[in-house]
């Protein structure tokens, strides 16, 4: 299992040179090139190599984000359906939790699903675990899509019942449609403080 952990604080110390520049030329490049490569390299969710999903798991972007809360969540030792969360991700996807350490610094990891399985699956069974979706601020354009789901974690049913999350934050989903269904390229997420509050736009009100 590889984790990888990055203080992300250095970036802004680096020198700036020629802003813009560089993106431009990389732009400029990538338009010169495409026409003749564009399928060069590209792949294909027909060789995805997961578990086949359920149809209804992946049918729209409601389908594919509920799938993916309810796969995670459960009581007290229960077992997830891991093969139900594969089923949902591109092999190439990324899940990706941050958030400031208590020295202050900007932290980041970054898993496959299989390494998020491998990592928090322990715990989120043995210590029971339930997430929902409380509101989300959604863009598409053709085949991709983007999500900002903000989301409510309970440890019991009866938090639940109660509406007394321990704990809210942010999932930025990356989504591809292939023609067929939905993917998850990446799952980006920080939680909440009270540093850091979810804005009214993010939770419905505003």
């Amino acid at each position: 299992m590889t984790q990888r952990v990055r203080d992300v604080s250095a970036a802004s110390r680096r020198p700036v040179r020629h802003p813009g520049a560089g993106l431009l030329v990389a732009a400029g490049l990538f338009l010169a090139v495409a026409p003749a490569n564009a399928q060069v390299g590209a792949r294909s969710t027909a060789d995805a190599g997961v578990p086949e999903a359920r149809p209804e798991d992946v049918a729209s972007i409601d389908a594919i984000l509920a799938a993916v809360y309810d796969a995670i969540s459960g009581p007290a030792g229960e077992a997830r359906d891991w093969d139900r969360f594969r089923s949902l991700f591109l092999p190439e996807a990324r899940l990706v939790p941050t958030g400031r350490a208590p020295d202050g610094t900007v932290r980041y990891r970054v898993w496959t699903p299989e390494e998020y399985i491998e990592t928090a699956g322990g715990q989120l069974e043995s210590g029971g675990f339930f997430e929902r979706e409380a509101h989300r601020v959604e863009e598409r354009f053709d085949n991709i899509a983007h999500a900002f789901s903000t989301y409510e974690s309970f440890r019991t049913p009866e938090e639940i019942e109660a509406g007394t999350p321990f704990m809210r934050g942010i999932n930025s989903f990356q989504l591809l449609h292939d023609g067929r269904r939905w993917w998850i390229l990446q799952i980006y997420w920080q939680a909440e403080t009270p540093a850091a509050p979810i804005a009214d736009r993010y939770l419905g009100d505003g």
